[in-house]
C-alpha cells in the first residue's frame, strides 16, 4: 500500500472500525441529495451527514435535540471511511452528496481543490478551540471545518524498566540499553518505533526530525503550509538524515520492526520505550504493562513536534441548507456536551478548550497526549503531500538499513519530490 496522507492518517483515526463491522448502512433513511428540504432552513428541512460507526452513537442524541429545538431533521448515514473522501468528491458536484461530512483534516486540500467544501463561519468562537486545531482546518486563509479531536504520538515508557522521564533521545537510548543489559534475555530492544518494511514511516519519525529543526514544508504565519517551499532538503534535514543512518547502524531503529511487531514486543515487556499513539494504549493496558506517557524527547536539541491529526466536520459546497448546517455544527457539535461525547467513543483529546479541560482532569492519558499535541504541527493538508510520502519514507528506510551516503540519499529524495510537485 502506498503511504499517502490519507492512508497514514486513516489507519490511526479510524482504528477499530473494521472490527465494528463497517458497512454502508443508514441509521435513518438512505442518503438523499444535498439540501433535501428545498433549500429551506425552517422547520421541516432535512440535513444529511456522512459519518462512521464509531461516531454515530455520539451524534444521534445531538441530532435529536437539534430537531426538537429547530424542527430540522439531521439524517445520519454511516459510510465506509476507507473510500468516503473519494465518494464525497465525486458525489457533491452531482448534488447527491451529503450536507456535512466527518473527516480527517488532511483531506481538506483535496476537498478545496475539488470545490466540494464551503468555508465555515466560526466568528468569535474560533478562539474556543486549540490553535493547532484551527490551523489544521484552515486552507488558503479560510476556516473550513469544525474541529472536534486531536491525535498525535507520544513516548510510552515501561515504568518497571525505566523509572523516570527524560528529556533527550540520547537519554532514552542510554536507559533503554541499560534495561537490555539488566534484563538480558527478556528485554531485547532499547527503543521501539514501528516501521513499514517497504516505505518506512515519516509520520512516526517526524518528532525526531523536527527536534533537529527540520520540517517538510514551510509554515505560513497562520500555521498552514506553503506548497511552493519544500524544506526537507535544508541543512537541518541533512543533519537529521545522518542521524537516521547512525540510529540504524546502532540498532536503535530497525527496518524489520513493523508496527505490529513493535506493539507485541512492548506488550511482552521487551523494551522500556515505545513511540506510538493513543490507538495502541488499550492493547498495552490489556497486556498489563505499567506505563507512563512522556513528552517526546529531543534528539537534535530543539523541541520535538509531532504531526497532528485533527478530526472535523465539514459542510458541502453544494448544500442548499448551509445556514442550518452551520448552526448544527457551530451551536450543537461545538459544545462541551458534544465534544465530550465524541471523546467517549473515540478516546481522543477534544479540540474545544473547555471540553478538553474537563476530560483532561479525569483522564491522565488524554492529558498527556493532549498536552504534547498542543506543541505539535498539523499534518499538511495540501495536495502536494501526496507527492512527498513515498520518497521521504523510502529515504529514511534506506538510511536505517545502512544503505548509501545520507546527504546523497536525502538529496535524491528531495529532487524526486520536487520533480513530482512541479
Amino acid at each position: 500500500m502506498t503511504v499517502t496522507p490519507s492512508s497514514a492518517f486513516t489507519r490511526r483515526t479510524f482504528l477499530g472500525l473494521a472490527g465494528a463491522g463497517l458497512t454502508t448502512v443508514a441509521l435513518a433513511a438512505c442518503s438523499s441529495p444535498s439540501g433535501s428540504g428545498g433549500g429551506s432552513t425552517a422547520s421541516g428541512a432535512t440535513l444529511t451527514i456522512w459519518l462512521d460507526t464509531q461516531r454515530a452513537p455520539a451524534i444521534k442524541p445531538i441530532a435529536e435535540k437539534f430537531k426538537k429545538d429547530t424542527g430540522i431533521t439531521v439524517k445520519l448515514v454511516v459510510k465506509d471511511f476507507a473510500n468516503v473522501d473519494k465518494d464525497f468528491i465525486s458525489q457533491v458536484p452531482t448534488g447527491k452528496g451529503p450536507d456535512m461530512i466527518v473527516s480527517p483534516h488532511d483531506k481538506l486540500g483535496s476537498y478545496v481543490q475539488n470545490g466540494v467544501v464551503a468555508p465555515l463561519q466560526l466568528g468569535d468562537k474560533t478562539n474556543d478551540y486549540a490553535d493547532v486545531a484551527i490551523q489544521a482546518v484552515t486552507y488558503d486563509g479560510n476556516v473550513y471545518g469544525l474541529p472536534y479531536s486531536i491525535e498525535n504520538v507520544a513516548l510510552l515508557r515501561n515504568t518497571a524498566l525505566a523509572s523516570s522521564a527524560v528529556s533527550t533521545f540520547d537519554q532514552v537510548v542510554a536507559n533503554g540499553r541499560a534495561a537490555v543489559s539488566a534484563h538480558a534475555g527478556t528485554v531485547k530492544y532499547p527503543f521501539l518505533l514501528g516501521l513499514d518494511p517497504k516505505q518506512g514511516d515519516p509520520y512516526h519519525m517526524y518528532p525526531l526530525q523536527t527536534s533537529y529543526g527540520s520540517s517538510v514544508f514551510e509554515q505560513k504565519s497562520d500555521g498552514t503550509y506553503d506548497p511552493t517551499k519544500l524544506t526537507l532538503g535544508d541543512a537541518a534535514g541533512l543533519t537529521f538524515a545522518a542521524a537516521v543512518k547512525q540510529w540504524g547502524q546502532q540498532g536503535i531503529l530497525n527496518a524489520n520492526i513493523t508496527g505490529d511487531i513493535a506493539l507485541d514486543a512492548f506488550n511482552k515487556g521487551q523494551s522500556a520505550y515505545y513511540l506510538t499513539g493513543p490507538w495502541n494504549v488499550p492493547a498495552i493496558k490489556k497486556a498489563g504493562i505499567k506505563y507512563a506517557i512522556d513528552p517526546l524527547p529531543s534528539a537534535g536539541g530543539e523541541t520535538a513536534k509531532p504531526f497532528l491529526g485533527v478530526n472535523a466536520f465539514f459542510i458541502s459546497a453544494k448544500s442548499q441548507n448551509k445556514v442550518a448546517a452551520t448552526k448544527f455544527l457551530v451551536d450543537y457539535l461545538g459544545t462541551d456536551t458534544a465534544q465530550e461525547a465524541l471523546y467517549k467513543v473515540g478516546g481522543r483529546p477534544p479540540a474545544l478548550k473547555t471540553a478538553y479541560a474537563v476530560v483532561a482532569k479525569n483522564d491522565p492519558d488524554i492529558k498527556s497526549f493532549g498536552d504534547i499535541g498542543l506543541n505539535g504541527v498539523p499534518m499538511p493538508a495540501i495536495p502536494e503531500m501526496a507527492s512527498v510520502w513515498a520518497d521521504w519514507g523510502g529515504a529514511e528506510l534506506q538510511l536505517i538499513k545502512g544503505q548509501g551516503d545520507p546527504t546523497t540519499v536525502w538529496n535524491t529524495a528531495v529532487k524526486n519530490i520536487e520533480s513530482k510537485i512541479s
